[in-house]
């Protein structure tokens, strides 16, 4: 039995995603390290449940060494080390023994530049499928047409399924990628720099497509650019760097951060002279 067991099927994100979706994620004093190095430390944040959150923050803040540890890919760097609590509502994320697998599906990740499989377009989605046992023709015939419906692909590649996905433009393969996080039916999607591959048509499709997930998803995505930021979050976290790493200096509405900011270096950080 995993930690993941233990809970009640109202409890974890195995249950719906109507019930899902009323959850967040919070993390309360979390810090990563690798070995000596410190990525970030005391971090206190939480992700409203059906909300886009953007983090925001000059290079080597923290920022994307934190959304890592929201489905446990750090457990895959070598001396990296997570202390804190980070939860699900009763889920404890760190807990040793759970299922992290299962934690995956439910957590998607985006990562900056489009990584497709070198595979044909239709085995990119049926791949995860199967490996989460999901093997049904049928049922990874309604997922995968679904998966590129909703991120506008279907109309474009329904005629050549069977092709490589390497084929593909650059925003397509990234458009691939989140339709091959979404055909998990994931709960929440983790966007580390989507768009900054991008030309800024693709990137416009894409911002206009995590838009759409609002109310759906609980997206945090990680950006370099504020002006997408201030267009997409309904939060924004803001990091810096210090002598001790990363740092969480400020949190709030994205209209207070952009607006009415309290820190000194957020203030800085928005209207460009700092970062």
């Amino acid at each position: 039995m995993t930690a993941l067991d233990t809970y009640s099927q109202t409890e974890h994100p195995e249950a719906s995603h109507t019930q899902a979706v009323a959850e967040l994620i919070q993390a309360d004093s979390l810090s990563l390290h690798y070995g000596k190095t410190i990525a970030f430390s005391e971090v206190s944040l939480g992700l409203g449940a059906g909300e886009i959150t953007a983090i925001v923050g000059p290079s080597g803040c923290g920022k994307s060494s934190f959304l890592m540890c929201l489905n446990r890919l750090t457990d895959l760097v070598p001396e990296a080390e997570v202390t804190g609590r980070l939860s699900w509502g009763n889920w404890d994320l760190l807990h040793p023994k759970l299922d992290t697998t299962r934690l995956r599906r439910r957590v998607g990740m985006i990562l900056q530049k489009p990584n497709p499989f070198p595979l044909s377009i239709w085995k990119n989605l049926a791949f995860p499928l199967a490996e989460h046992g999901i093997k049904q023709r049928a049922e990874q015939q309604q997922r995968i047409e679904l998966a590129l419906q909703e991120v506008g692909l279907w109309d474009e590649v329904k005629d050549r399924l069977r092709s490589s996905a390497l084929q593909l433009s650059g925003g397509q393969q990234q458009r691939l990628c989140l339709a091959r996080a979404l055909v998990l039916q994931p709960e929440v999607l983790l966007m580390d720099e989507p768009c900054s591959a991008l030309d800024p048509i693709s990137s416009r499709r894409v911002e206009e497509l995590v838009l759409g997930m609002r109310g759906r998803y609980t997206v945090a995505i990680v950006t370099h650019n504020l002006a997408q930021a201030k267009r997409l979050a309904d939060q924004t976290a803001v990091f810096w760097t210090e002598t001790a790493g990363g740092k969480l200096i400020e949190l709030g509405a994205t209209t207070q951060i952009f607006e009415a900011p309290q820190h000194p270096l957020t203030q800085d950080y928005v209207r460009g002279l700092q970062g």
